[in-house]
């Protein structure tokens, strides 16, 4: 069978030379999204796409699986309880109050503020006292969030718009007339390539303009700085972090707010320039509690006094665990003996035990629905004896369980609003060796009655830190449910055995993940779950690098490939979107050694013409302000000038959405297309 005629992509000659090494680009000029040139090669590109998918398979099962709706873990602010919960028939999850009587009012719905369904609700934080929410919506997909005051009683708007306010968080101040909040410098105070960053602290007083902010924080510090706010419950102690991009260490202040202004903090270090994370909550006992990675790269929990907050104080409470990630963790304390329950995640699946808050001798374990994640551990600030934690596992939508302290018993509090049919799916842990001979964990997921090779799609992210933990998604169990195996590798990498984890897949030892992903889909075919000729692999952003570099590296070993929001051209990354805040993963061009490093590896750089590539789809969101379009643009061009092979090389570039939050029937129509393409390339 003859391919169709991929649509022309000029091939130009531009060449760099980084430190001595030719560096082409033939497809550079992609780089410009608004140019005649490449809006025409969009459009061609977008008519082969149609033309090829064929017929949409999947979309109806998938949409009656997410018809489950989803709920969130409740705040509980003056005797009102703050959750999220999306309906069956809603494109977005709707942000409600619920009061000490149980009525529910909605305070923030996406579709009642604009009905295309293109905005996003980013974040919400209501005050201390329960009266004033503080939230953030974005249009489009850019990420770009704007932040609203609103009255929780009259749901009438006090403050806002305030721009600028990305990856923002909030602080309120006790008495709900201040807090303190991140927001980027105006663009025409810094240059134009850097408008996405430099990033400061401020104070804001309701009411007030915010050309009166008092600026506390950020001034003269690195540009793809992020920063952290939080204010102790009694108002007694601020909190400020700061972390170099998205680097797994960071700084840490306190100041005693009794002892210094709000608009004037005397900000005291507690730790500056150490290679760890450390994040501090203030206890109602007058304690300090340090969450930390220090010294224990799986994490451990500390106390000592706020007074002296610095590590030389810091005492053991929660040790670490050789074979489990600490989490999280609350306190319960109206109780003849207060506890901390601590929330692990071992090898990927999570648990909750309970410790003594004086000695931190373990008591017990939380009774948990079954092998799944655990997210949101929360309490009742005031204090309590009651916990609330969300739940999923592959085939639980989102529930909220609470847990009671005085029974030891775990109860649903939530669950997901909508009544599906789930498919029975069964699912293992395997464990495998990678090339390096590191033992590596992978789920798998499959029909009950699985015999003999079947289609496979592995997925796989391995980066920054990040875990792959069970969680209930339509698109996998209608895979399954169609007689596929979905298989998800727990590569080093993510953050799943811990931050040494993490290290061993970052910087110069990114190969490290490359072959732990080869070494899982050696073992699927070696196992007898699948063939080559059956074998699809899937990731996106980071994972969207994963699977561009898998195959290029091994292109006879994957039948077909969905490559989502890429990075791709690791030479240039950080040239666009928010790539100068990931060097601190990845490395940088502009260092010799760490040029080295990218070069080694990036996908768009190890296109070879001749080879027989598997099948490709590019998915990639116009308005994706993290990773630019270009990445999967330039490589589907490379790959279709170079391929042997009659497999396609397609890119579906959608309008108006972007890297994260998305509309339910969006989430449809993606996964739909990218499962249609799998499965026709795989025989499912």
């Amino acid at each position: 069978m003859t391919r169709e005629p991929y649509p022309t992509a000029r091939r130009e000659d531009t060449v760099d030379v980084l430190h001595e090494t030719p560096v082409p680009d033939p497809y550079r000029w992609l780089e410009d999204p608004d140019s005649p040139e490449t809006q025409g090669w969009l459009l061609a590109q977008a008519d082969l796409f149609k033309r090829e998918i064929g017929q949409q398979r999947f979309r109806e099962r998938i949409g009656e699986l997410l018809r489950s709706g989803s709920v969130g873990t409740p705040a509980w602010r003056g005797g009102r309880c703050f959750f999220s919960r999306r309906t069956p028939d809603q494109e977005h999850a709707v942000y409600y109050v619920a009061e000490p009587d149980g009525t529910e009012r909605a305070l923030v719905d996406p579709m009642a503020i604009d009905p295309s369904g293109l905005t996003t609700l980013d974040a919400v934080q209501p005050d201390k006292e329960g009266r004033l929410l503080a939230y953030q919506i974005s249009v489009g997909g850019d990420e770009e969030s704007v932040l609203y005051i609103i009255d929780v009683a009259t749901g009438s708007r006090v403050e806002g718009p305030i721009d600028r306010c990305r990856y923002s968080p909030v602080a309120w101040l006790p008495g709900g007339e201040a807090f303190y909040y991140v927001r980027r410098l105006p663009s025409t105070e810094v240059p134009e390539n850097e408008s996405q960053f430099h990033r400061r602290v401020y104070l804001h007083r309701i009411g007030t303009s915010t050309e009166d902010d008092v600026m506390i924080f950020g001034q003269g510090l690195k540009m793809t700085n992020y920063y952290g706010v939080s204010v102790s419950r009694d108002g007694h102690w601020l909190q400020v972090s700061a972390h170099e991009g998205t680097a797994p260490r960071n700084d840490l202040w306190v100041a005693d707010l009794t002892a210094s202004t709000p608009d004037r903090p005397k900000l005291v270090a507690v730790q500056e320039g150490v290679d760890a994370q450390t994040g501090l909550t203030f206890g109602r006992d007058g304690k300090l509690y340090v969450h930390t990675d220090r010294d224990a790269p799986r994490a451990r929990v500390c106390v000592t006094d706020p007074a002296t907050p610095g590590a030389d104080g810091w005492r053991d409470l929660i040790t670490e665990d050789p074979e489990a990630v600490l989490s999280d963790f609350a306190i319960l304390d109206d109780l003849d003996r207060p506890v901390m329950l601590v929330s692990w995640t071992r090898h990927a699946i999570s648990e909750i035990s309970v410790h003594d808050l004086a000695t931190g001798e373990r008591l017990s374990g939380v009774p948990t629905p079954g092998l799944g994640s655990i997210g949101g551990l929360s309490e009742r600030p005031e204090g309590g004896f009651e916990a609330w934690f969300g739940y999923t596992d592959n085939t639980t939508p989102p529930t909220i369980q609470r847990y009671d302290a005085r029974t030891g018993e775990t109860t649903l509090w939530a669950a997901s609003p909508g009544a599906v049919q789930v498919p029975p799916v069964r699912t293992s842990q395997e464990v495998y060796r990678s090339q390096d001979g590191t033992e590596v964990r992978m789920l798998v997921i499959a029909p009950v009655d699985a015999e003999g090779p079947r289609p496979t799609i592995l997925y796989g992210y391995g980066g920054f830190g990040l875990s792959m933990t069970p969680g209930y998604s339509a698109s996998i169990l209608a895979w399954v449910e169609a007689g596929g195996v979905y298989a998800i590798a727990n590569l080093r990498g993510g953050g799943e055995e811990g931050e040494d984890w993490h290290r061993t897949g970052m910087l110069a030892d990114k190969q490290n993940v490359f072959d732990d992903f080869h070494a899982a889909a050696e073992h699927l075919i070696a196992t007898g779950v699948t063939t080559r000729e059956q074998l699809a692999i899937s990731g996106g952003s980071n994972g969207g690098l994963l699977v561009g570099a898998a195959l290029t590296q091994r292109p006879d070993l994957y039948a077909a490939v969905a490559c989502s929001a890429p990075l791709l051209d690791m030479v240039r990354y950080e040239l666009f979107g928010l790539g100068a805040t990931w060097n601190v993963e990845y490395g940088s061009a502009e260092d010799p050694e760490q040029f080295r490093w990218l070069w080694s590896y990036s996908p768009y750089h190890h296109v070879r013409e001749g080879v027989a590539y598997p099948a490709v789809l590019f998915t990639v969101f116009q308005s994706d302000t993290r990773v630019h379009p270009l990445h999967a643009w330039k490589m589907c061009a490379a790959l279709q000038h170079a391929t042997s092979s009659d497999r396609p090389i397609l890119v579906r570039t959608e309008t108006e959405v972007g890297h994260g939050a998305r509309s339910i029937s969006r989430t449809v129509d993606l996964s739909a297309d990218t499962l249609t393409f799998l499965a026709h390339h795989t025989g499912l």
